[in-house]
């Protein structure tokens, strides 16, 4: 492996399972963005869940690379319903009832990937996958809540894909690794490219 520093902006256990899992060597810092101003400011202007996903990705990797060197990784993702944005659930009990509200209807993910450098964006990628989820039963629900516990709460459908989530689903159109929340193909391609991976 090269010399070049990659940093991940981010605290999200799934996205770094993801680098660690590829084999990239990385640290990880937090950016301190302000989010939901962030969502509420765009979403505002006419902005979509699309648009809010990449810009937030680009604030997180710009931000950390303002003040370190090297290849900062940005990354987030937005849950699009109906047309509407659906944050991460606070409670179980909002688990349960966004669960409900997606079972038998299908829903988008957009995961966005922003790598910058010397404070400027220099790559991204935005990767919208489309899952639909299945009639589950009430007794299901109730069963998926209690083995995943407050792991539902950390991602923004209140799954996990690698884990109990799979069972909630009838269909998946897109990248898994998009889906976990770090489109990773492209991202190793462009490191690659830039020597920060061995070719």
């Amino acid at each position: 492996m090269s010399g070049h520093q990659i940093i991940l902006a981010s605290k999200s256990a799934a996205r770094t399972a993801v680098l660690k899992g590829a084999g990239v060597p990385f640290e990880t810092a937090v950016s301190g963005v302000d989010e939901e101003a962030v969502k509420t400011a765009m979403l505002g202007q006419g902005g979509t869940p699309r648009d809010v996903a990449d810009a937030l990705a680009e604030l997180k990797a710009v931000k950390i690379s303002r003040g370190r060197p090297g290849f900062v990784i940005g990354a987030d993702q937005t849950l699009e319903f109906e047309g509407g944005l659906y944050d991460k659930a606070e409670t179980v009990g909002a688990a349960r009832e966004r669960l409900k509200l997606l079972r038998g209807k299908p829903h988008r993910l957009h995961s966005a990937v922003v790598v910058a450098r010397d404070g400027q964006p220099i790559w991204r990628e935005v990767a919208t996958c489309t899952l639909t989820m299945r009639e589950f039963s009430d007794d299901f629900l109730e069963a998926y809540l209690i083995a995943e516990g407050d792991e539902a709460l950390g991602s923004v459908g209140c799954y996990r894909l690698e884990s109990h989530g799979s069972q909630l689903f009838s269909k998946i159109e897109g990248d898994y690794f998009a889906i976990l929340g770090l489109p990773l193909l492209g991202l190793l391609d462009l490191l690659r490219k830039h020597g920060a991976l061995s070719v």
